[in-house]
């Protein structure tokens, strides 16, 4: 496969930071990617030659229980592109056939690239499970933050607010989702709810303090779809859960959100577009790193292309 774009994401820095998933030396980074088919082994079925394709980042087995069930996510056996086999940041890959969804080629290879996380965020979403016009929380506006604020105002079609400690990445996402800008550390914060229950609530940021302030801002009885990869525990009084019958939620990867966020991307390309902050080289992205560990960035997508 040639690959013509990839995006950066969290994991990758996280990855980086912390060698975590990370089990061979040297490897190649990078899970969200798309591309052309360039050849195919006589095996495969369902793909050819030319094919525009984006990549699936779970590297599943395909015989467990769980891929059995369609829970490939639950794989026994999973692990990442970019993490178990070498990934995306690089001009060419081979892939399974099964890791490998196409996507309409009209679609922009800096959008196209964003299908994955675009499926968490979908992902994120149904497992909330909001029911329509229900306000909307959101804490944390990097990529997955972004998009679930898109799909929110598409399928639920109610207030949202958005929450980050960097305004201005904060305010980008309000300006293309219509959402408003919140603080969580406002004293009187119910009262920017404009007399809203906040009932449901995805934490996007994987910062333990802000997980600890929705928990206090959610009302009694809300639902938080936890989409973030944390660095460290979580520290609160367990009995605030109980007291308050607040549900967690975890949300790992996607199920089968892959090939219907393909399908959907053309009609969120627009908006897409205005998330990316940066479209780099090859060559270039180790000083991306460094800027994205450092904070040093407004938009919320970093792009590669080949």
């Amino acid at each position: 496969m040639k690959i013509t774009a990839a995006g950066i994401c969290g994991s990758d820095i996280h990855n980086y930071r912390t060698g975590r998933w990370i089990g061979r030396a040297p490897s190649v980074a990078g899970h969200e990617f798309t591309g052309y088919v360039t050849a195919v082994g006589a095996t495969v079925e369902t793909l050819n030659v030319g094919d525009y394709v984006v990549a699936d980042s779970r590297f599943w087995c395909g015989e467990c229980g769980a891929c059995h069930e369609g829970r490939r996510h639950f794989c026994e056996s999973l692990g990442f592109v970019g993490e178990v086999c070498d990934g995306g940041f690089a001009e060419e890959i081979v892939l399974p056939e099964r890791l490998l969804i196409k996507i309409d080629p009209a679609i922009p290879p800096e959008v196209a690239a964003t299908a994955e996380p675009f499926a968490v965020a979908l992902h994120a979403v149904m497992r909330l499970n909001a029911p329509a016009g229900t306000a909307i929380l959101i804490v944390g506006c990097g990529p997955i933050g972004g998009f679930t604020a898109l799909i929110a105002r598409k399928l639920i079609k109610g207030p949202i607010f958005v929450a980050d400690r960097n305004f201005a990445r904060a305010e980008l996402v309000a300006d293309v989702t219509g959402a408003q800008v919140v603080e969580l550390a406002t004293p009187d914060i119910s009262h920017t709810f404009k007399g809203q229950n906040i009932n449901y609530a995805i934490e996007a940021s994987g910062n333990i303090a802000a997980l600890n302030s929705l928990v206090n801002v959610v009302s009694s009885g809300a639902n938080i779809a936890l989409v973030g990869i944390y660095h460290g525990v979580l520290d609160f009084d367990p009995n605030t859960i109980v007291e308050r019958e607040i549900t967690l939620l975890g949300c790992h990867a996607f199920q089968d959100e892959l090939s219907e966020a393909a399908e959907l991307l053309k009609n969120y390309s627009d908006d897409i577009k205005k998330f990316i902050h940066d479209i780099i080289s090859l060559e270039d992205v180790p000083a991306a790193y460094q800027r994205l560990i450092a904070g040093n960035t407004s938009g919320l997508k970093t792009i590669i292309r080949m």
